[in-house]
């Protein structure tokens, strides 16, 4: 039988571009509707403009606008002339006899009620009454809801950065061709695949037809580009309209995509406020200029928010690494992938050089261990596709030390910290970063804070999700930070789940985010390892504030103390003062006035099991002495008494804080050793240890 001319085969098979792909799988990239894709067109071009600003060391400073075009106004930019409609008719729902009589009773009834009800507020108006409840207020005119759903609304999307902009000839490739781009290869970025910007583009040609605008410039570059510019989606293209130089006086880099979409504000307002927010919780050393301009002549839906730099300190940009040896247990063609690209000479150098956690005595090691037909200086070329499997075979089972994290750029403990600061102002935080781990053969860093009270934050858990500094506003509910924050025993940490403001916020940063779905808007809670990264950094955090609960909590109950002590020192001043000058004179012999003194005061002083504290005579003599001089009255008692309470205060702090596990956490404040504050030999016991006397009395 004779083989099949090319072409004669199935008539029915086709081959689609990447950009066809994705028109048909929008959603794939958060192109669901169109709320979802102006939150993602924004969400993608903020992204690119930090990304860009961060790869030069430039504090990031990116406007962001949002502008309603109204129907006119885009007909213009089609060239579309406004159209009167002739046949109303055919602008009309179809509905057959059955549906129409049934609308036209309902309409009948609902003008019965609103008959009746005028007729009801209309008596009671004669009879000067306030009428029947819910009389007068009409009903809410919907107008005819079956036109409802079918306009649609466009809005000009215009994001600027001071980035480190575009070559003039990369432009075309780099926002019109799907799967174009320079992130790919083992390392931290915000985006990966090239489909963001191109997908926006995508979306605005599908809905609107219009291209995308597209202004740029590179640092000390004389002349910025302009382009017009969209996507062919059948052959993956990019399609320009328009390519300029133009003069570039003010020396401005950077980047600024306008684009024409069709869009939903009203549902997407808030995702899109909440996501600018956390982005500045994430990134406080950027600074983000907001405005969205209604098409209405009502300014009153417009916004204009400034979400201010709070620091200077930039984390440290990533680095491109190697991949770990673990990932050769995910990825079976990594081995001879890396094998048939490598430019080491050796099979012993290819290990060292091509993973990371593998020295050169290491890499000797394992090629030991491959065992016959293995030479470490075989030329990784000649290794077979048999051999091949084996290496990757020996690295999936062999262990090896988890990967640096020095290729990552978490946000740090500061800029988070800082960043929860600015936006929530919270009355307490703790926070932890986490070592580097291995996950999928990618380095992994987890961070967390955890917070309690703040503005704007509700009672209950509050949490803040962030991969590789973005934040993940969908799907929290499946994430695995919400699933360990449910699973925490609160009550643990002396916080109350229910009514306390908990904020948890937890970054990671890895390599690749292995997210869950399509949407690449979750993390799942079966990936064990991240699963523990991230249970043990919440723990850590509300061990730190169980702490700080338990110190406030033991400062408070000694200010309730204090506050009740202080309370009966005037009584027990006046007790004793009366107590003294009883004692002072009395009409006995001043051997038996003296004894009966130290014996009343003694007992006014304080006693331990019925036992009276020692107290030397000469100092009852003398304070005896000085009553019925006039030197101790009413004033030195209740000062001293004072400065007795003020003492035991500090010192039980002291003592608590010397028991407490954590030493001394806080500032103690103890009266300074002189001759001003100097105590008499004779007092045994803190409980007495105030004086009546001057820090001159002779001993």
């Amino acid at each position: 039988m004779p083989p099949k001319k090319p072409g004669a085969g199935d008539k029915n098979l086709k081959s689609k571009s990447p950009a066809e792909f994705f028109l048909d799988n929008k959603g794939i990239a958060g192109f669901e509707n169109a709320g979802k894709s102006l939150y993602t067109t924004l969400r993608e071009f903020i992204e690119n403009s930090l990304d860009s600003a961060e790869s030069i060391g430039v504090l990031p400073d990116v406007d962001i606008a949002v502008e309603e075009v109204t129907l006119g106004e885009y007909e213009d930019k089609i060239g579309l002339k406004a159209h009167v409609r002739k046949d109303n008719a055919l602008y009309a729902d179809f509905e057959t006899e059955r549906e129409r009589a049934k609308r036209l009773a309902a309409e009948a009834k609902k003008s019965a009620q609103e008959a009746k009800a005028a007729e009801a507020l209309a008596k009671a108006a004669a009879k000067g009454g306030k009428g029947p409840k819910g009389a007068g207020k009409g009903t809410k005119d919907s107008g005819d809801k079956r036109d409802a759903g079918r306009g649609k609304t466009f809005f000009r999307i215009t994001v600027k950065d001071n980035g480190k902009g575009m070559q003039h000839d990369d432009i075309p490739n780099m926002l019109g061709r799907v799967l174009s781009g320079t992130k790919y290869g083992v390392r931290q970025t915000r985006g990966k695949f090239g489909l963001g910007s191109k997908m926006a583009l995508i979306w605005s040609k599908q809905t609107t037809g219009l291209p995308i605008e597209i202004m740029s410039a590179q640092p000390k570059q004389k002349f910025v580009s302009r382009y017009v510019l969209d996507i062919d989606i059948e052959r993956n293209e990019p399609n320009v309209h328009s390519a300029e130089k133009i003069d570039n006086p003010g020396d401005w880099h950077g980047a600024e995509l306008s684009v024409i979409i069709e869009g939903n504000w009203t549902a997407y307002r808030n995702k899109v406020l909440s996501y600018l927010r956390q982005l500045a919780i994430v990134t406080p050393y950027a600074q983000f200029h907001f405005k969205y301009v209604s098409a209405g002549s009502d300014a009153r839906g417009n916004v204009d928010a400034m979400f201010r730099r709070r620091t200077l300190v930039m984390p440290s940009p990533p680095l491109t690494t190697k991949h770990h040896p673990s990932a050769a247990n995910e990825d079976q063609l990594l081995v001879k992938t890396l094998l048939s690209q490598t430019k080491e000479k050796t099979l012993v150098n290819f290990l060292h050089k091509e993973f990371t956690s593998i020295g050169k005595e290491h890499a000797t090691r394992l090629v030991a261990e491959l065992g016959k037909g293995f030479d470490p200086n075989q030329a990784p070329r000649d290794v077979t596709e048999t051999q091949a499997t084996r290496v990757q075979q020996l690295l999936s089972y062999a262990r090896f030390a988890d990967p640096s994290g020095d290729c990552l750029s978490p946000a740090g403990e500061y800029n988070l910290r800082l960043g929860i600061m600015k936006e929530l102002a919270p009355d307490w935080i703790a926070s932890y970063v986490g070592g580097a781990l291995a996950c999928g053969g990618h380095p992994l860093i987890v961070e967390a804070c955890v917070s309690l009270g703040g503005k704007d934050v509700k009672a209950g858990h509050n949490v803040f999700r962030f991969a590789n500094r973005i934040p993940l506003l969908f799907e929290g509910g499946s994430d695995v930070v919400t699933r360990c924050v449910q699973r925490l025993n609160w009550g643990s940490y002396k916080i109350d789940k229910n009514n306390d403001k908990i904020g948890v916020f937890v970054s990671i940063v890895s390599t690749k985010i292995p997210f869950k779905g399509t949407s690449k808007e979750y993390i799942g809670d079966d990936n064990v390892e991240i699963a523990e990264a991230v249970d043990r950094a919440i723990r850590a955090c509300a061990t730190q504030l169980k702490g700080k609960i338990t110190r406030a909590q033991a400062a408070k109950e000694r200010r309730a103390r204090k506050k009740v002590l202080s309370r009966y020192i005037p009584d027990c001043a006046r007790a004793i003062a009366a107590m003294l000058e009883v004692s002072a004179h009395a009409a006995q012999p001043p051997s038996k006035r003296a004894r009966h003194g130290a014996a009343v005061t003694s007992a006014a002083l304080g006693s331990n099991g019925g036992k009276l504290w020692a107290v030397d005579p000469r100092w009852e003599a003398d304070v005896l002495g000085r009553v019925r001089e006039g030197r101790v009255t009413l004033a030195t008692v209740q000062r001293r008494l004072e400065e007795h309470v003020e003492r035991i205060d500090s010192e039980q702090a002291l003592e608590y804080s010397m028991q407490n596990k954590e030493g001394l956490s806080e500032a103690m404040h103890l009266m300074p050793a002189g001759s001003a504050h100097a105590f008499s030999h004779i007092m045994y016991h803190p409980t007495c240890a105030f004086r009546l006397l001057d820090a001159a009395t002779p001993r």
